[in-house]
């Protein structure tokens, strides 16, 4: 990676990389729980849940193979609940998927993602979010809630634009939606096949890798999609970024 390069905003993928999740039963559970109530289901919330989840595998299916993204009225309406009264889920569609990524854990800024955070914007960074994931509601109100959205001039969810990563679309939205060129741009991600790949693809001028702690297995680089460093612990970010 080129330290005598000034760039001059740094983009942030969130699941695995600016939030981790973890897995916390009880939690997961009440979302479980909840998600069947705001549904109105007959179903135990058990087998609701279930039903959720085999019809998720057909959307996911899509939406890995078009690089697409439901908005949430499309996913609960089209995908996931088509034969339940559509009037009530177009209602609750935003609650049912931040409730739905809650049953996969509860997430939290990983360790020193706030410190690297405010570090870059003090170093005159522009920040911004770039994130594949469902629900449209759930990214601005932890922002907000936790005082972070002061630091992000530009937030791109997949959910809301419609694209998911690894197309090169979603990143020069990313980049317009700055005004910064991708040349000028820093990723850190960490996803190989996912994260890497567009952002190369788009230009982007340096690529971080952060060895996740949700990872189980070693990263297996080729040619194509070698970052430019690998991180494990996040605040390298701030070494790697005078």
């Amino acid at each position: 990676m080129d330290k005598n390069k000034q760039y001059k905003a740094v983009f942030f993928d969130l699941g695995g990389t600016l939030r981790i999740a973890l897995m916390d039963e009880p939690y997961m559970k009440h979302a479980r729980r909840k998600m069947a109530e705001i549904a109105g289901t007959d179903l135990p919330y058990e087998a609701f849940y279930q039903l959720v989840e085999e019809r998720y595998e057909p959307y996911r299916k899509w939406a890995l193979g078009e690089n697409k993204e439901s908005g949430d009225e499309e996913l609960w309406c089209k995908w996931l609940l088509p034969d339940y009264d559509q009037a009530r889920i177009k209602q609750v569609c935003h609650e049912l998927s931040f409730q739905y990524r809650q049953t996969k854990g509860r997430r939290v800024v990983v360790d020193g993602g706030v410190e690297v955070i405010k570090g870059l914007r003090q170093r005159g960074y522009k920040l911004g979010i770039i994130s594949n994931l469902i629900g449209e509601n759930e990214v601005p109100d932890w922002l907000e809630e936790d005082g972070l959205d002061q630091y992000f001039d530009s937030v791109i969810l997949s959910s809301v634009c419609h694209l998911r990563k690894p197309c090169a679309e979603i990143y020069q939205l990313a980049c317009a939606d700055l005004g910064v060129a991708p040349e000028d741009c820093v990723s850190v991600a960490d996803n190989v096949k996912r994260d890497l790949a567009g952002a190369i693809e788009a230009g982007i001028g340096a690529n971080i890798l952060f060895e996740s702690p949700e990872k189980k297995h070693p990263v297996v680089f080729t040619e194509e999609n070698r970052p430019d460093a690998v991180i494990q612990d996040f605040r390298q970010i701030l070494d790697l970024l005078p």
